[in-house]
């Protein structure tokens, strides 16, 4: 999909670059590129984007926080230098785990809702009646 996407932006920048009639159709372009990005409908889906990468965003910086706080609590805790390395790396590991899941569960939220999208975008299937006319 990647590749899909960055095909066709080369393509649309090649072309805009190498059209003989230069700038004034790469503002013809940009105008008409601005009034399908203006339209209302793509601005609800970019503001529902933006909110939902928000809300699954908020998750891992939270888990990565945590975890440093128990790494510093671990490596200032009593005990020789050597116990307090362990302990730091013990809860390193831990934290590592935590940030790990925070970041698969906004992973399968994401998806999950992706496909949520997607299966109430298909057209449901037609009953043998309808079929039949009846």
């Amino acid at each position: 999909m990647k590749g899909k996407i960055g095909l066709v932006v080369g393509l649309g920048v090649g072309y805009v670059l190498g059209t003989r009639a230069g700038r004034e159709r790469y503002e013809q372009i940009k105008t008409q590129w601005l009034k399908v990005w203006h339209t209302d409908p793509v601005q609800e889906q970019v503001a529902r984007v933006q909110d939902f990468a928000k809300s699954q965003a908020a998750a891992v910086p939270g888990a990565v926080w945590n975890g440093a706080v128990k790494v510093v609590k671990a490596a200032s805790s009593s005990g020789t230098p050597a116990e307090k390395l362990d302990k730091a790396v013990d809860a390193a590991k831990d934290a590592a785990g935590g940030v790990a899941d925070a970041a698969e569960d906004a992973t399968e939220g994401v998806q999950k809702r992706a496909a949520e999208r997607k299966s109430a975008a298909k057209p449901a299937p037609k009953s043998s009646a309808q079929k039949n006319g009846s």
